[in-house]
């Protein structure tokens, strides 16, 4: 059973441009760039930027021709939200690289089905840190499929990424 949320308060995703009047001076807005940086091996970075769109950081902090927006990637495992944790206290003390921004934490499940409660814990603690999305079991991306549309449960994660197809 999953647990209810809230309405979000903040809008997220990409934002029309007001017309400019006659005579201004035509700006454009790009939609948001990410970076998935990895908190741990086998997150799920590699995929979730081919499904959502952004750059693929791996295990590395973005470089300068990379997005300064972070979305931090785990598995909800017991070692993956542990790196997660460890890698939000990077931000916390001040060590991650100066200039990124730390959007969220984007947690892929490591298996098929609900968390044990131990686990389902410690995500708890994360969402109290920061905003997190959630991604589920995808069979169809273990097999290397990831064309089609991104699970409906990640409708949040696809506005936010502006990758809702």
């Amino acid at each position: 059973m999953q647990q209810a949320q809230g309405p979000e308060i903040w809008i997220r995703g990409p934002v029309t441009v007001p017309e400019e009047p006659p005579g201004a001076v035509a700006t454009h807005a790009s939609a948001r760039r990410f970076s998935f940086v990895g908190t741990h091996g086998g997150a799920g970075v590699s995929t979730l930027a081919a499904v959502y769109g952004g750059y693929d950081c791996g295990r590395d902090w973005p470089g300068p021709d990379a997005p300064a927006s972070v979305l931090l990637v785990a598995r909800t495992h017991a070692s993956g939200l542990s790196a997660a944790l460890h890698t939000l206290d990077a931000f916390r003390r001040g060590t991650a690289p100066h200039g990124l921004d730390l959007d969220a934490v984007v947690l892929v499940a490591d298996a098929p089905g609900r968390l044990p409660k131990p686990l389902a814990q410690h995500v708890k603690v994360i969402e109290s840190l920061i905003d997190v999305y959630r991604v589920p079991w995808v069979p169809a991306w273990r097999l290397g499929d990831l064309g089609g549309h991104p699970p409906r449960e990640t409708a949040p994660l696809a506005r936010l990424t502006g990758r809702s197809r």
